[in-house]
This record gives C-alpha cells, structure tokens and sequence, in this order.
C-alpha cells in the first residue's frame, strides 16, 4: 500500500500553533519562575505584617516591618536566584569545555558516540550516521551538546537576569499585601488583607496550573490554604506575644 502524500506534500516547517525550541522552554520556566516569586513575595510579605498586626495597631510599625520584610526577601531571592544560576551556567561550561575538547581530539570517537545515542532514540544504523554526519557538518558542538547534555550553546541562562527577575515578581507580590494593610482602615485591614492576599494566591496558583499542565483547582487550593494559613498561623503568633512586648 502506498502513501498518498509526497514528501513535497509535507509541511515540515515550524507550526505557529505548537511551540518548539529551546527558546519557547526558556521562556516557560521564566514564567513559571516569576510566578512562584511572586507567590513567594505575597505568602511571606503577608505573614509578616499579619504577625504585626496581631500584636499591635501601630500602622507605622506595621509598615515598617513590611517594608523590612519585602526588601530582605527581593534581596534574598536575587542572591539566591544568582548564586543558583551561576552554578549551574558554571556547570554547563564546564561540560561544554570537555565536549570543544573531546571533538577537537577524539573527532571519530565523538562521531560514533552521536549516531549511538540517534540508534538509541529508534534511527537504523545508517541513518543515524548520517544525521549525524550533516548535523556534524552544520554544528559539532551543539549537536553534541543538545543529544548528549540537554544543553543549548548559545541559550545559557545569565545570572544576571534570573536574579533581577526573581527580585521584581518578588516585590510585585509583595506590594500586595503591604499595601492592603496599610492603606485599609484599622477596623476592616486583616479581613480585606485576608481577602486580597486570597484572590491573588488564587490568580497565582490558576498561573502556575496552567504552566504545567496540571490541575487547576487541586493548585488554587493548595496555594490558597497554604497562604490563608500562614497568614493565620502569624497574626495567631502576634496576638499571644504583642501583650509582653
């Protein structure tokens, strides 16, 4: 039986409607990253000056402590986010460097090892060889690279970026909840704060559902509850120290 479609037929370019390519799966886990800062910046942000509130009405030792607690986190996620970057980028260059030597030395060997790993993913033998022959030809190391490490040459990740993006999601989120509770009035703050810090918890939680595919309302639960009781658990903590304070 023979196909109907020639291979002239086949649109083998990329489709705009299925996103291929190391750069589409940078972006995600950009995304997915600013999401779960975000997140990170209303959880604690929040717990902090929910605590405060539990112990005193003071708005200003409120802010203060917010404010504290937001600056300390951004500063704590971007030297987090660039010391764990930087390790991994350290990694890859290091792996990449043995790969530049071993094809500069070994280049047969390195060969063979390409159409193994081809033979391995279910090409024959003479096929295998021979893609990796041409993608030899085009580019060594990256071919290399991709099939045997998962890694892009040419879209390591800068430090430098993933630090200052983590830092801005992180006070982003936390503005939220800082804001709530101090520009709300005494009697209505904790309630509205509860609410608001809710509702984007919620928002946050459908985001990252959704960047991996998951189920949404298991994910908007569990990041509510977690929030809400946080929140709780720290304004509990205030209420039972501020009289000795």
């Amino acid at each position: 039986m023979t196909s109907d479609v020639s291979g002239s037929e086949l649109d083998l370019g990329p489709h705009e409607d299925e996103p291929h390519g190391m750069g589409f799966y940078g972006r995600l886990n950009w995304l997915r990253a600013g999401v779960l800062g975000a997140n990170d910046g209303i959880v604690s942000t929040a717990g902090i000056v929910m605590g405060v509130t539990g112990a005193t009405t003071d708005r200003g030792a409120i802010l203060v402590a917010g404010v504290a607690g937001l600056v300390a986190g951004a500063i704590s996620m971007a030297a987090g986010e660039y010391v764990s970057v930087s390790t991994q980028r350290d990694a890859e260059h290091a792996l990449l460097e043995k790969e530049r030597r071993e094809l500069r030395e070994e280049p047969q060997e390195e060969l063979a090892e390409l159409a193994g790993l081809y033979v391995d993913k279910g090409l024959d033998e003479d096929l295998a060889l021979k893609v990796a022959e041409q993608l030899t030809a085009h580019d060594a190391l990256g071919a290399h690279a991709e099939a045997e490490l998962g890694i892009d040459p040419d879209a390591l990740t800068n430090p430098w970026h993933a630090a200052l993006a983590s830092m801005l999601a992180f006070t982003l989120g936390a503005l939220l909840p800082l804001l709530t509770i101090g520009l709300v009035a005494e009697q209505a703050r904790v309630w509205v704060t509860l609410g608001s810090v809710a509702l984007a918890l919620a928002i946050t939680g459908h985001a990252s559902a959704r960047l991996a595919e998951s189920p949404v309302g298991r994910a908007v639960a569990r990041n509510v509850g977690g929030g809400l009781l946080a929140m709780l658990v720290t304004y509990g903590v205030g209420t039972l120290v501020g009289p000795y304070l």
